[in-house]
């Protein structure tokens, strides 16, 4: 699954399998995972650039280009998997258009499990986190942590243990996968299932590579993305299960946000939306009232 960072990329082999079966080994996807061939910040632009025809990466972190990249990262806009996938309904069509306009076409995306707070004690209120020096991986979080009066320190996965070791942060908001994985247990004691939002990873291929396949290539290609998507966000349903149990058994304590915290929180969120509405394109502000209804 992804965090909102980067997903595993051993993930992406069931995908790259049901390419090379569906044509035959004629298209063979090589998948190299967890940063092995370009950093996180640099694979859409190398998949831009055709140093590779294929890539994934964190959608909001696209965010300075185009506020309709970062939405799903905006606190309490859509806090479950149901709002979540509203929500991508709504955002796709002016993705695929932005992402036109670089010669990339996104094949899927798959939502994180949702984002909770990781601290060394119980947080009781929003106010409790200022002061705090917290874990930011994209612009939206430094917002946050900011609106919070938390400084905001960039920390990419794999340096999160030693962030927390030497005090360079205190306390974080990312997924139970990435909590689990970065083994979250050494360093800290507190989880609270705060859901503020489920960020998106997504996978785009590059248009003159993808243009370049032959017409029967190109549709089992969209055929394995869309059986990727529906199976990638019920293996991120599952996953949300499975991790919140694999921090329990290891002892951390996982504690309900008590309802002057989420108030907070959800204050901070509001805040938020009114920002990036006030700077938004027309494109990313009709996201938002297609899901919301309007």
């Amino acid at each position: 699954m992804p965090d909102t960072e980067q997903r595993q990329g051993d993930k992406n082999v069931p995908q790259a399998e049901d390419v090379a079966a569906a044509t035959g080994g004629k298209l063979a996807i090589t998948v190299h995972s967890a940063g092995s061939l370009f950093p996180h910040a640099e694979i859409k632009n190398a998949v831009r650039s055709q140093q590779v025809p294929i890539g994934e990466f964190l959608l909001s972190r696209l965010s300075n280009e185009d506020a309709a990249y970062g939405i799903d990262a905006q606190p309490f806009l859509a806090t479950s998997y149901e709002a979540a996938e509203k929500l991508w309904a709504a955002q796709k069509p002016v993705i695929t258009e932005l992402l036109a306009k670089q010669d990339l076409v996104p094949l899927y995306a798959v939502a994180w499990p949702p984002q909770g707070l990781y601290t060394r004690k119980e947080i009781a209120s929003a106010s409790g986190l200022s002061g705090l020096r917290f874990r930011a991986y994209n612009a939206q979080l430094e917002e946050f942590s900011a609106l919070a009066g938390a400084a905001p320190v960039q920390v990419e996965v794999p340096d999160i243990p030693q962030a927390f070791a030497t005090g360079q942060v205190e306390a974080m908001v990312t997924s139970a996968s990435t909590g689990v994985n970065s083994k979250a247990w050494d360093f800290l004691s507190h989880f609270s299932p705060i859901d503020a939002w489920l960020p998106k990873n997504v996978v785009v291929v590059n248009k003159r590579a993808f243009d370049g396949l032959d017409e029967a290539t190109r549709a089992a290609v969209l055929d394995a993305a869309a059986k990727a998507e529906a199976r990638g966000w019920e293996m991120s349903r599952a996953e949300a299960v499975s991790m919140m149990e694999e921090l329990k058994k290891n002892g951390i304590t996982v504690y309900e946000p008590s309802a002057e915290l989420r108030a907070g929180l959800e204050e901070i969120g509001a805040k938020m939306l009114a920002s990036w509405e006030a700077k938004a394109s027309a494109e990313a502000k009709a996201i938002v009232a297609a899901f919301q209804g309007q």
